[in-house]
């Protein structure tokens, strides 16, 4: 069964912090200056900072994206993330689908 957003977003969260990723969500909108969420790395930690004012599926986009750049697959995360996330990887383009074939 397919998780709800608001499921898929919890559970994202929760895989973010077994990696150790810091997950804020923060008002942007009286700082000034064009601001966009995403990752960032503050004191050698990583963030993912999130508007609190995004919709939901904005948020769990911007929460995938994040995580999708991170090794995550020994880190135990339920079917529906692991999907979820498999979505963000770059498509292998049509010659190194052919090298791995080559090399199989």
């Amino acid at each position: 069964m397919p998780l709800k957003p608001d499921g898929l977003y919890q559970e994202l969260k929760d895989l973010a912090e077994k990696l150790g990723i810091v997950v804020s969500e923060q008002n942007f909108r009286n700082t000034g200056i064009h601001v966009k969420s995403g990752y960032c790395k503050v004191k050698d930690k990583d963030h993912c900072i999130i508007n609190k004012h995004l919709k939901l599926d904005k948020k769990i986009e911007v929460l995938g994206e994040c995580l999708s750049i991170f090794p995550h697959e020994s880190v135990y995360a339920v079917p529906a993330v692991r999907e979820f996330l498999e979505s963000f990887k770059p498509i292998k383009s049509k010659s190194e689908a052919v090298e791995n074939k080559a090399s199989m």
